[in-house]
Parts: structure tokens; sequence; C-alpha cells
């Protein structure tokens, strides 16, 4: 079996169960069914099943509202990202890409692989209290299994981006479906140029809610078309789970901002 057939097969396996849950990379028991609406949206998730219990009783939840409480000098993050095939997987809750391994970052001298990136609209973080009209989501993991995760706040523009067309060109329109793409593209150009970030620590913002995710958004956005956001939005209804209480947590700021226009 060559390369390229191993890291399909295992691209099969993590569609079946591991990472069929957005941000989620831990299997768990037969779980409850859960959505973003009705008796089943996100203020019922607590309730579902014990294994989701932190999305209602956690003190660390995601997303929140993003206003830095202390600016500081804070250690550049590292991409070691390379080109490589991405699978992109429906997964009933989201679109999910899925690169080949080798792809990682360098978080406080600490290494992360990056293991999926998908996508919420609209977007789940806000920034001084403004939303924005989709968020990225990418999601790695450390050797011991922690997780990182980086946010990229999209914004609907006239001007359709060139390296995100590989992702919005090719949708799975039906809830299990995957479509390869072949072409070794870098994950790297779907990131803003200005890598400076809002750091906190959080959790998954789906169930099972695991806390301990060290988030990173970048509050400098990227721009899509509105026709590339209603390619997702035709297929994926509203997916973005509400902002959680802050509580006593920390937000740091690597840079001052300012206030970004409100996205439409």
């Amino acid at each position: 079996m060559n390369a390229g057939s191993r890291w399909m097969l295992g691209i099969v396996a993590l569609v079946s169960g591991v990472l069929v849950s957005g941000c989620s990379t831990t299997p768990h028991h037969s779980a409850a069914h859960w959505s973003y609406e009705g008796d089943t949206g996100p203020e019922h998730w607590g309730s579902l099943d014990p294994a989701y219990h932190l999305c209602a009783t956690g003190t660390r939840q995601s997303p929140i509202n993003l206003d830095p409480s202390a600016t500081t000098n804070l250690p550049d993050i590292v991409f070691a990202y390379a080109p490589s095939p991405w699978v992109l997987t429906n997964n009933g809750h989201t679109i999910q890409a899925t690169p080949a391994p080798g792809s990682a970052i360098l978080l406080d001298g600490e290494r992360f692989e990056l293991v999926q990136f998908h996508l919420h609209a609209p977007s789940e973080h806000t920034v001084v209290g403004l939303p924005a009209a989709a968020e990225m989501h990418f999601v790695h993991r450390s050797p011991d299994g922690r997780l990182a995760v980086l946010g990229v706040l999209l914004v609907a523009t006239d001007t359709p981006h060139p390296d995100y067309a590989a992702f919005f060109d090719n949708l799975p329109a039906k809830p299990g479906a995957s479509t390869t793409l072949d072409a070794p593209r870098s994950p790297e150009n779907l990131l803003p140029s200005d890598r400076r970030t809002i750091r906190y620590d959080g959790s998954l913002t789906t169930p099972p809610g695991t806390e301990g995710v060290r988030w990173n958004v970048f509050p400098t956005r990227v721009g899509i078309s509105a026709g590339q956001l209603a390619a997702f939005t035709a297929i994926i209804p509203p997916n973005n789970r509400p902002v959680q209480p802050r509580n006593d947590r920390e937000i740091l700021l690597d840079a001052a901002i300012d206030a970004p226009a409100a996205a439409p």
C-alpha cells in the first residue's frame, strides 16, 4: 500500500468517528444528536448527554467576545504548513477539510500538528462585540493530545478569494459526502498576512465542549466574496454557537488593534 492510499484510509477512519463534531478530535460513546437549533440546539447541549456536561457547567467555554484585557509581546506563532491534497467532508454540522499529515505550528515552542480545518457561519467569536460573516477554525493537536485552534475571521466582499476557491468551489452537498482535492495546496494561504493574534484559554465550540483548548484568533479579517459564502450557507444552515461567559479569563493581545468594521 502506498503512502497516498494509507492517507486516504486514515481520512476514512477520521471521518467515520473522530472528527465529525467540528472541533472535536476525541471520539466518545454513542453520543446524543446535537444541532444548532430547537430542542437539540446550543442552550440544550449540556443536558443532551452526560458527555456534554461541560457545555452547561464549564467555566472556560468558547466562543467568547474578544475584548482584550492586556497587551503584551506574545511570541510569534511559527508556521510549518506543507502543501498537500485535501479531503472535504460534509459531516452534517459543517464542511471540514482534512489535509495530509505534515503541517504544524510551533506555539510557545511546542509543536502542534494540523489535524483539520472547518467553517462556521456566522462567526463564533466576536471582536469588541462585532461578529464576522464567517470563521474558519484550524485545529491542531500536540503529541500528548492537547489542542490549539487558530480562528480566521472572514468578511464578505465583492471579490472572491483565490486561495479559498478550492474550498468553496468543491463543497460536498450531502451529509457524509466527501470530495478529494488532489492538487497540493497549503492551508497557510488561507491565513491573514498579519499573523498577530488574540489568545485565551477556552474549549471546543461543539459538544462535548472539552476545555483546555489554546485559542489564537486573528483580529485581521480575510475577505471572501458574498458568492463564496453563499455556496456554504446554501448547504450548511447557521452553525455558530453563541458567545459564552468570559468569567475570569485573561485575553491577551499581542498588538493594539482598532475596532473592526461590522461584517455584512
